[in-house]
């Protein structure tokens, strides 16, 4: 835990560094009085990994210690859930991916096989005390392994350009780290169109 000892004592924001170890590296966390609280203490983080601590105006400032102890121990229990949230081999898929075709730098957190996907193959959590949990559709599971891994792919962008969604800088992002986009995303609409549906059918969305 770090304190920017640049903010004066008398400061409505002051700012720490935490960290993360979904993220497995230092956050900066920012403390701001809030008029609206009146109890309880209350944090949230951005996209970027930023955390902003709300504090009651009431509460002193020596109390800010204690409070960023016990973000740093809520911070632990995330990361242990995202473990059990994990599925292993998907996961190995994952670090494979990362590796491979981004260099290790996706700042992924945990990633597992779902059934309630009815529209897409894979999602992605930006923000939020999930942020970095990815889902992939497990009516690909028996895919092959190189369109799984252009899903996982895919994600992986949407992680390193969390405010692009499928803009022009997000495709070319993906096709520039992952060579077999192109085919994998022929594959999938291959898919779509055996199964009878259109092409206004598979959307971006829908066939990633």
């Amino acid at each position: 835990m770090g304190y920017d000892k640049g903010m004066g004592a008398k400061s409505k924001k002051r700012r720490y560094k935490v960290f993360d170890p979904r993220l497995q590296r230092e956050v900066e966390v920012e403390i701001r009085r809030d008029r609206r609280l009146k109890r309880a203490v209350k944090w949230e983080q951005y996209r970027d990994g930023r955390i902003v601590l709300r504090l009651p105006f009431y509460l002193p400032w020596r109390e800010v210690p204690r409070l960023i102890k016990q973000l740093e121990d809520e911070l632990a229990r995330l990361a242990k859930k995202a473990e059990r949230l994990t599925d292993e081999m998907l996961a190995q898929r994952a670090r494979t991916v990362n590796r491979k075709y981004f260099g290790g730098k996706v700042p992924w957190v945990a990633i597992r096989w779902v059934g309630n996907m009815q529209h897409r193959l894979g999602s992605v959590t930006l923000g939020g005390n999930t942020h970095g949990h990815i889902r992939i559709s497990d009516r690909i599971q028996h895919w092959p392994t190189w369109v799984v891994d252009y899903v996982i792919a895919h994600e992986f962008v949407h992680l390193l350009l969390p405010e692009e969604g499928h803009s022009a800088k997000f495709w070319e992002t993906l096709q520039q780290a992952y060579p077999l986009t192109e085919r994998a995303r022929g594959f999938i609409r291959g898919y779509f169109f055996a199964k009878g549906e259109t092409d206004e059918q598979t959307t971006e969305e829908t066939a990633l």
